[in-house]
């Protein structure tokens, strides 16, 4: 029987990717006691970048943030790996921090990081509420338009 988050998930029409698996010498998750370290996640569909450049020239502030919205369903498929499948084992979204690759003298930032945090909010309620840091980079990974890390409290 799916949980409650998956049948949210069904309600606003959202499939969780399939979570990265690391080719380098970290891991995708950590749990440290009953929080869980969600390593940064990029706009990633079917192995690749779904969403590549700076935001401000060639990916616009509305295809950036559905980018962001793309990598909250990341973290979250990571999330649920770490839980077995069984994302009800989340309480709450603690912290996501959020880098976003960005031209020069972009500030609208904080909208771009709202895809993730609306995300979460849809998803898990008054817990999905966060702590948040968004910082502009000059490159980012693959040139991947938006890297988020997360940090969850589980049951």
């Amino acid at each position: 029987m799916a949980g409650r988050i998956d049948r949210r998930l069904d309600e606003l029409g959202l499939t969780l990717p399939n979570p990265f698996v690391s080719r380098a010498n970290y891991i995708p998750h950590v749990r440290s006691g009953d929080l869980l370290f969600v390593a940064g996640q990029g706009p990633m569909r079917d192995g690749a970048p779904a969403s590549i450049g700076k935001v401000g020239g060639e990916i616009d502030e509305q295809a950036a943030y559905e980018a962001a919205r793309l990598t909250g369903l990341n973290l979250v498929a990571q999330a649920r790996h770490a839980c077995d499948g069984d994302l009800d084992r989340v309480l709450r979204c603690v912290r996501l921090f959020g880098l976003i690759n960005a031209v020069p003298g972009f500030t609208a930032l904080p909208q771009v990081m709202n895809g993730a945090s609306d995300l979460m909010v849809a998803l898990f309620g008054e817990a999905g509420r966060h702590a948040r840091t968004t910082i502009g980079a000059v490159a980012l990974p693959h040139d991947m338009t938006i890297e988020i890390d997360g940090v969850f409290a589980l049951r």
